[in-house]
């Protein structure tokens, strides 16, 4: 890829004489092949081949003319931080460049999409700073040249003599790949964040909008508010000691607000409580005095044990003393009847004796009782086994009976055998019978076959019958709808869409299963109620909206959703829940309005159906807003229509849609127009004969077929019946053979198995004649068994006997015992009668002591109690309380106690009665806080102090210079607007929060009208871009960064404007003693193009001046020894208007690419184009003289 470079130029000299102008162009390759059209607008003609074809030769040293006009050097240099060289590589729509712009103003021009704002691109991303600056692109990966990996910026800034040997270059490589930027500093790698601080420190700031304004930010510089054109404005021209004083101000403010607020909010809040206090005083010092009471009856009731335990004492002490003489009186009364008890218990002790006997002898009898009840049971026992071993005789007995008869039986049963066996069998052929019965099967295995294939025939037969039926029915309904509107819609449906036909079909069959009506589509649906209209009304619909189902409620919709998916698998099918009415589809205006834009209705006027369904449409179509004409649309009712609320219309033969961007204001619109096609849909065409006819022929033919179907399956039926009664016959002569079969087999088998039967016949008699020995043995050993148990019984007998007699032994010793007893009990009651009198005194004596000794413990016990009690209470007691009890009287009763709580508590029954403590409480809490708020309020107050002080410090150092830097802005502003027949100043707009102060920009571009402030309500968009270009201008000669970039603001201004913002720009930038006019030439000029295929530099022709061009000039401007007017500035422009005012210093930079470019820059020798164009207009002034 040819790359810029810089051509080869002859050396020249230059004179004084030549005009102040410099001019330095840069020219870049183009992606399209295209004519570009000259600075004026004007597209360069043929004629300009003659000067290409002489500009490419080389001339002689020799000027043509005498006055060629020649660049003079200039004193201006750059200053540090200004850019002195950019050069590109692969970026955007370079391939590669080299710019030198000059220290003051650099005008780069050149027709649109030829680069001109890549070059402000490009030194906001070479600097370091984000693609967000731009408003372009939002990765740095779009900046690289389409088809290109890489892209290269190179950018020297003038270094400052005092920390610069020489001047910082500053490279930068964007990668396609990972959308990554990376950066050296004098060939050193580095980082952004190193650039962005380099840059810093020239006070390059390329994110403020008043030093670096791309074409891109134009729109959101003017946007910009006034309170942000502040801080734009510290940032370009004051230092940020400023800007952090601002900061400072703004946060000292917001801090004044919240204490003010606090201070505020504190204030009320205690003459609140203040006023409370106040007004509840009286009643709390009642309720402190009645808390008094209630806690001296508390105090009372807390010392209640202490005289219950004083009593409880002394009745212990008195129970003591009543118990000891108790016990004394009662040991001298068993002293004194002590005699009398001894017999009484000599009586007692033999009377024990004689019971213990007593009780030993009735042991005695009990056990003589229980072996004689013993012996009884083992009789009874014998008794028993003797009766059983009789019933074992009787039952062998009686089976050796059963067995003489069994063996009589055997007996003839052998003899009969004998005699069978003795005769010969009978014949029997076997196999004969045998193929005959298989004979007969096979038969039936035929037949039955028969039968299942003439069934299979007439299942086969009904199968077709019912498809020929069901083809019949529906034929029969397809011609019925062809009759029938109905009909015609739905088979319009299934033309449309055979998956919404089934789906609509399945959903009037199953209608009962939802919980309200679903609604098949609009086409089926709905109607056109005024046919004129049909065609108007089918345009507003698209296929989907037509084919659309509507659902009342979500449940339904998800439910049929699933079923028509899931279930039928159905894919084209469109649903749409609605639970509206037409009451929230209102039209936007009334019908009076709409006849006025010549419209007759709305286009809901002219289509009926139910309601959801018309609702639907109106929410997805518009039918509600959408108006109907019966006529074109005049020029005078679009021009209604286009500025009203209806955004959509339909005439005879169009359909009309707006649609409106706000966003870019109310004039951005656009209306779609398209024709009224003939209606398909909502029409009564005639009904299709071809489509009746072939109906018709087929149910003719398919009810033929059903005819031979039922004669067929008839004829199949009868010859089933006939092979079924030859079943029958053959299964009942297989059933004869079988049964004679099976009887001469039974003869056969029984004659054959006699022998087996005798024998077993014999074994039988054999085993019964055992059975009878084996019985007359069992009849021995029961006998045996029957003499041993009438030993053991007659031995029995004699123990029971003797039992007997000692138990009469033992029951005559137990009588003697209780005769003895009965004497023993007699003699101890008469002595404890004779005693009775001395036992009662004992007793009543120790009863007394009893009672005594449980009074003392009882006492005992509830001194306890009450102690514990009072221990339990005395853990809790405060100072106050064990003070109060020890102060009671120490002789104070319970009765007295008692007393007294009910003296105090009916004290506090003549006072208010409530929840005084919590009354106090609050009351006490109300005056902490009040105290509390109090002590806020004071340090609020200092810090409120404080405050106002530390913004007056910084106010008084900030506004003053804020005052002065705008004043100065103000005056140039003025002086700029003055220029031009205009007035304008700036002033500052000071709010009482600093976050509110503004610049206001006031200015006045008609003599009968006062100042007003610059806004895009009161001003045109050409008035303020003349009044933000002055702003701009007017920070030159304040402002801190060393160059200042512009992109297109000239675009919004008319001719005379854009004169005199250039003048005085052109005055500002390069210095009021530098301006001077063009001279003309009468012979037009056309600037040299560049071709598509190479990078090279080309010259400029601006209305006719030939400026000169080439690095050299640009280095050799570059160099100038003093600096004239303010810091660098660059205008970017795609046009210049003619006669524009030139100023030395002044550098244009031309961005030129074309098809007529040459493969090789150094082919192009734009000095000698220079040369030749100012040697003809010398020649021209010659002439004219």
């Amino acid at each position: 890829m040819p790359s810029a470079v810089t051509p080869q130029r002859r050396s020249r000299e230059i004179s004084s004489n030549d005009e102040d102008i410099e001019s330095s162009v840069a020219a870049a390759s183009s992606a399209a092949k295209r004519i570009r059209v000259n600075l004026n607008g004007d597209a360069a003609p043929a004629s300009s081949a003659l000067l290409l074809s002489n500009a490419y030769e080389p001339v002689a040293d020799e000027p043509l003319q005498e006055e060629v006009l020649r660049s003079r050097q200039t004193k201006a240099k750059h200053q540090p931080g200004s850019i002195v060289r950019v050069k590109l590589a692969n970026f955007v729509t370079y391939t590669s460049v080299e710019f030198l712009p000059g220290p003051s103003l650099n005008m780069v021009i050149g027709p649109n999409g030829t680069g001109k704002s890549t070059l402000v691109c490009a030194i906001c991303l070479g600097l370091g700073w984000g693609p967000q600056h731009l408003g372009r692109a939002k990765d740095v990966s779009e900046f690289v040249k389409h088809g290109e990996q890489e892209a290269n910026i190179e950018i020297e800034l003038a270094g400052d003599p005092q920390r610069h040997r020489r001047n910082p270059v500053i490279k930068c490589n964007i990668k396609r790949e990972n959308n990554k930027s990376t950066f050296s500093i004098d060939g050193k790698p580095s980082n952004k964040k190193a650039v962005i601080e380099l840059c810093k420190s020239f006070t390059i700031q390329i994110d403020n909008l008043c030093q670096f304004l791309p074409q891109d930010k134009v729109v959101e510089f003017a946007a910009m508010t006034p309170v942000e054109l502040l801080r734009s404005t510290q940032r370009a021209v004051a230092p940020q000691e400023m800007l952090d004083m601002h900061d400072e101000l703004k946060e000292h403010r917001k801090q004044q607000k919240e204490i003010e607020a606090k201070v505020q909010s504190d204030h009320g809040g205690l003459e609140n409580l203040e006023n409370w206090q106040r007004t509840h005083a009286d009643d709390v010092q009642r309720m402190r005095e009645r808390e008094v009471v209630k806690q001296r009856v508390r105090y009372l009731e807390t010392a209640r044990p202490f005289p219950k335990y004083r009593e409880a004492r002394d009745a212990h002490t008195i129970a003591k003393k009543k118990k000891k003489q108790a016990s004394d009186e009662l040991e001298a009364l068993k002293r004194e009847v002590e005699p009398s008890l001894e017999a009484v218990n000599a009586k007692q002790a033999y009377q024990q004796q004689v019971e213990t006997a007593t009780s030993a002898r009735r042991k005695a009898v009990h056990d003589a009782e229980k072996a004689v009840d013993s012996i009884d049971r083992k009789l009874k026992t014998l008794h028993d086994r003797k009766g059983e071993l009789e019933a074992e005789v009787e039952a062998e007995k009686n089976g050796g009976k059963d067995n003489r008869k069994e063996v009589a039986r055997l007996e003839q049963n052998i003899a009969r055998l004998k005699k069978q066996i003795e005769e010969q069998p009978p014949e029997f052929e076997i196999s004969g019978y045998n193929e005959r019965i298989r004979e007969k099967q096979r038969a039936m295995d035929d037949a039955s076959r028969r039968v299942q294939d003439l069934k299979r025939k007439q299942e086969d037969l009904g199968h077709r019958g019912r498809d020929k039926n069901q083809r019949i029915q529906q034929a029969r309904q397809d011609l019925a709808n062809l009759e029938s509107q109905a009909g015609q819609q739905e088979a319009k449906l299934k033309s449309l869409s055979i998956d919404t036909f089934r789906a609509w079909e399945w959903i009037k069959q199953h209608q009962d299963e939802f919980e309200q009506q679903v609604y098949g589509p609009p086409i089926v649906e709905c109607s056109v109620t005024d046919l004129r209209y049909v065609d108007q009304i089918e345009v507003l619909f698209q296929r989907g909206q037509l084919l659309t189902i509507t659902c009342q409620t979500k449940n339904d919709f998800k439910k049929l959703g699933n079923i028509l998916h899931d279930q039928l698998h159905l894919a084209e099918i469109n649903m749409l829940h609605m639970s509206g009415t037409l009451d929230n589809f209102p039209p936007p205006v009334n019908r009076d309005q709409l006849g006025q834009l010549g419209l007759t209705g709305w286009a809901l006027d002219y289509i009926s159906g139910p309601e959801p369904v018309m609702a639907m449409l109106c929410a997805n179509a518009r039918l509600n807003s959408t108006g109907m004409g019966d006529r074109d649309t005049s020029a005078e009712h679009f021009d209604l229509l286009q500025n009203g609320p209806i955004e959509n219309w339909v005439t005879k033969r169009s359909s009309y849609k707006i649609t409106r961007r706000r966003e870019y204001g109310p004039s951005a619109m656009s209306t779609n127009v398209r024709d009224v096609k003939k209606a398909q849909i909502w029409t009564n065409q005639p009904v299709d004969m071809t489509a009746k006819r072939d109906l018709q022929e087929n149910i003719e033919g398919w009810t033929s077929e059903l005819v031979d179907f039922k004669r067929e399956m008839d004829e199949a039926q009868v010859e089933i019946e006939k092979i079924r009664a030859t079943i029958r016959d053959n299964q009942e002569e297989v059933k004869t053979l079988q049964a004679e079969k099976a009887w001469k087999q039974k003869t056969l088998a029984d004659i054959r198995a006699l022998p087996v039967k005798l024998s077993q016949q014999e074994e039988r008699l054999a085993a019964a004649q055992q059975s009878i020995a084996a019985m007359r043995q069992r009849l021995q050993s029961i006998a045996s068994k029957q003499d041993a148990l009438t030993h053991e019984r007659a031995q029995a007998a004699i123990e029971y006997s003797l039992a007997v007699e000692s138990l009469q032994t033992r029951h005559a010793e137990l009588y003697e015992a209780e005769i003895a007893l009965i004497e023993a009990k007699s003699d101890l009651a008469y002595l404890i009668e004779k005693n009775t009198s001395v036992k009662d005194l004992l007793q009543t004596k120790q009863e007394e002591v009893n009672e005594c000794v449980a009074q003392v413990r009882h006492y005992s016990d509830v001194a306890k109690g009450i102690f514990a009690e009072i221990r339990q209470i005395m853990t809790g007691w405060s100072e106050e309380t064990r003070t109060f009890v020890e102060e009671l009287p120490q002789n104070q009763t319970s009765e007295e106690l008692e007393a007294e709580i009910e003296s105090e508590r009916a004290r506090l029954d003549l006072t208010h009665e409530g929840n005084d403590r919590g009354v106090i409480q609050q009351f006490e809490a109300r005056e902490q806080k009040i105290q509390k708020l109090r002590e806020n309020l004071e340090g609020l107050r200092e810090e409120l102090a404080e405050a106002e002080e530390r913004i007056t410090g910084v106010r008084d150092r900030w506004e003053p210079e804020l005052d002065r830097l705008v004043g100065m802005i103000s005056r140039s502003f003025g002086e700029n607007m003055k220029e031009i027949g205009c007035a304008g100043e700036v002033g500052v707009a000071k709010e009482e929060d600093f976050e509110d102060w503004s610049i206001k920009i006031l200015v006045k571009f008609r003599e009968s009208e006062p100042l007003t402030p610059l806004d895009s309500h009161r001003q045109s968009g050409g008035e303020r871009a003349v009044s933000t270009i002055f702003y701009l201008m007017s920070l030159q000669s304040l402002t801190r960064s060393p160059f200042r970039v512009v992109d297109e603001i000239n675009q919004g201004m008319d001719p005379r404007n854009e004169r005199l913002v250039h003048r005085r720009m052109v005055g500002i930038a390069c210095g009021s003693d530098s301006l001077s006019s063009p001279s003309s030439l009468d012979q037009e000029q056309q600037p040299l193009n560049n071709n598509n295929n190479s990078t090279s530099f080309d010259s400029v022709t601006v209305n006719g001046d030939i400026l000169e061009n080439g690095n050299e000039v640009a280095k050799k401007a570059a160099a100038a020894a003093a600096p004239v007017g303010g810091s660098q500035y660059f205008l970017i422009t795609p046009k210049l208007l003619p006669s524009l005012t030139y100023a030395r210093g002044m550098r244009v930079l031309c961005i030129a690419s074309g098809e007529h470019m040459p493969e090789k820059a150094d082919k192009v020798d734009f000095e000698r184009c220079v040369d030749l164009a100012r040697g003809l207009r010398g020649a021209t002034t010659v002439a004219v003289r």
